[in-house]
């Protein structure tokens, strides 16, 4: 960070010169800026070129929004919609988080700035939207450099005209909308837990109930994808395969130092071909493969073990992939790694046939439970039958998850779904959804041998439903045990 004192107070001593303490100018005042010279503010006020910005198209997906907001008009006829995209937060003392506008906004408007609100205001015929922004800091009041929030110190954001332009919405001041929305008559919905000025302001005209509805019908509109979606997610799933090969690339480099290298190493790759990673990558190695959500990331990383990698690219509007490939760090699998990992295989195909136009949501979880199953009885680890370990749910000791879940915006996307829209629901073309199983002997079982304790395996992958099957999206990564070491050999080479 450049110093710990405030915007005005650290352009003022930069003003003073080496000659003159910090003190005074903190102690000066004048009219408008406490510890700035008139002088200063003054010339603050001008001789700043007009950047406005004349040749601008709307983004890629404006059309797609305009049809989201349509279908979220048509839904809730004669009322009023408030989606917020959030605040910063504060990481500690005056530093922020990076901003991420929220899932429900971006889907609807394309943009992703901090304090960002739509409005669907109802009218005759559907409603009339309008996207509430900040506007360029004012240069006059001397915003733009005093405030910490200024152009000046966190960069150039879109004029109102500009943000009309790209977003092909009507923009108007933020800042004016709390007074609008207090005054505002009829019935109101908000998409809470983003905003909580927005919120205070619409406490006596909105209810819990009614804004649940907002947020569920958002979340199962996200459950088919358009093509601009799938094309995103695709984009999502090529950069993190690159990032897979990168991280094969620097194992021995991983080997010298840690886990966290192969999680700097993906994160490299997020950030220069996407916006971030979707989540937080687990890169798990050894017995810590069979924690499900490690991401500590600071354990050795050992030639001889398994390296549990689930990483995701996230793309410029926020669409993520959702990969997993357990790794023989040294390049080649043991017998009993193999074993288990060919297991696991098998069960991600026989869940990934099940992924097809009027199937059961359920029906790849069961597909790829049945067959993790088989092999539990098949070892000796659980007693059969089959029917028996799949009705008392036995094999979850070692196989713990769900098989999948919904991916898009979100890494686990639509969450906010009714029951009977997701889990119990139909796939039908366009859904994009993860197949993951896997299989997790800890490294402190007692009731399986002890060559099995510390291994951990799962296989993920990003499947489209397409009219006629399915598409694996992530298919460019190998999966098979044998294609998996000639891919890493040739990449070692």
């Amino acid at each position: 960070m450049a110093d710990e004192l405030t915007p005005a107070e650290s352009i003022a001593a930069t003003a003073a010169g080496p000659e003159e303490s910090e003190e005074p100018i903190k102690q000066r005042k004048n009219g408008l800026y406490p510890g700035v010279s008139d002088e200063l503010a003054e010339s603050m006020k001008s001789g700043w070129a007009d950047t406005e910005l004349h040749d601008l198209r709307p983004i890629p997906q404006a059309a797609e929004t305009a049809a989201r907001r349509s279908a979220l008009s048509a839904r809730f006829p004669g009322e009023r919609l408030v989606i917020p995209a959030g605040n910063l937060k504060t990481r500690s003392n005056d530093t922020e988080y990076p901003f991420r506008a929220s899932v429900e906004y971006a889907y609807l408007t394309g943009n992703q700035t901090e304090d960002g609100v739509l409005v669907l205001e109802p009218v005759a015929d559907g409603h009339r939207a309008t996207i509430y922004l900040l506007p360029r800091s004012d240069r006059e009041n001397g915003e733009f450099w005093l405030s910490g929030q200024g152009e000046l110190w966190v960069g150039r954001r879109h004029s109102l005209t500009e943000a009309e332009k790209l977003y092909g919405i009507p923009a108007s001041d933020v800042r004016e909308l709390t007074d609008q929305l207090r005054e505002a008559t009829g019935p109101v919905r908000v998409v809470r837990g983003y905003d909580a000025g927005i919120e205070a302001a619409l406490t006596d005209k909105v209810t819990a109930e009614r804004d649940e509805e907002l947020r569920v019908f958002l979340s199962e509109a996200r459950l088919v994808k358009d093509d601009f979606e799938i094309g995103e997610l695709q984009k999502a799933v090529d950069s993190t395969v690159r990032g897979f090969e990168d991280v094969v690339k620097v194992l021995d480099k991983a080997e010298a130092t840690s886990e966290r290298y192969i999680e700097g190493t993906f994160f490299l790759r997020a950030r220069v071909e996407g916006n971030d990673v979707g989540y937080g990558s687990i890169c798990a190695a050894g017995p810590h493969a069979c924690t499900l959500h490690w991401v500590r990331n600071d354990g050795p990383v050992r030639s001889g073990d398994l390296l549990l990698l689930d990483a995701g690219v996230e793309t410029h509007t926020y669409y993520t992939a959702d990969v997993t490939r357990t790794l023989p760090i040294n390049g080649r699998y043991s017998e009993i790694q193999k074993k288990i990992y060919d297991a696991v295989y098998d069960a991600q195909e026989a869940g990934i046939a099940a992924v097809k136009p009027g199937a059961k949501y359920r029906d790849f979880h069961d597909a790829s439970q049945r067959v993790l199953a088989e092999r539990l009885v098949e070892w000796g680890l659980v007693e059969g039958p089959v029917e028996r370990v799949l009705e008392l749910g036995l094999q979850r000791r070692w196989t713990l998850h769900g098989t999948g879940h919904m991916l898009g915006m979100d890494v686990h996307d639509c969450a906010a779904a009714r029951v009977e829209s997701y889990v119990d629901g139909t796939l039908e073309a366009g859904v994009v959804l993860t197949v993951e199983p896997g299989l997790y002997f800890q490294a402190d079982d007692l009731t399986v041998p002890e060559e099995y304790r510390g291994i951990g395996v799962r296989i993920e992958d990003d499947i489209l439903v397409t009219a006629s099957g399915n598409r694996n999206l992530s298919a460019a990564l190998p999966r098979r045990s044998d294609e998996v070491e000639r891919w890493m050999a040739s990449l070692k080479g």
